[in-house]
């Protein structure tokens, strides 16, 4: 194998392990987010959980995290939660730390 081949292998898989990486963070992220926003609208247990597969799921509707945060800001509305929206974003960055710092963690 010629030394070209050798370093192309090697990008191609640091690119699958870091777009691996990015997908895991921000289901994660999603998670978190999903059960911080099940906090607020009063939900525990098995429903905080499958709030939190909603919200993981809704990250698939478009490329970012627009589709979250809609689905996120909807039910709280439609919950009367009242909160902002530079809320609910900055709870976004910052769940998105967080989860990078667990999955990190893990190894």
């Amino acid at each position: 194998m010629s030394t070209f081949s050798e370093r192309e292998t090697a990008f191609e898989n640091k690119f699958k392990h870091d777009e691996e990486l990015k997908f895991r963070v921000n289901n994660r992220r999603n998670r978190l987010l999903g059960l911080w926003t099940a906090e607020l609208m009063g939900l525990g247990g098995g429903e905080a959980e499958a709030y939190a597969k909603e919200v993981v799921v809704a990250d698939f509707e478009e490329k970012g995290h627009e589709d979250v945060y809609r689905k996120v800001a909807g039910d709280l509305e439609a919950k009367r939660v009242d909160i902002s929206e530079h809320r609910i974003r900055r709870q976004i960055d910052d769940l998105m730390v967080e989860a990078k710092r667990q999955i990190m963690s893990e190894g």
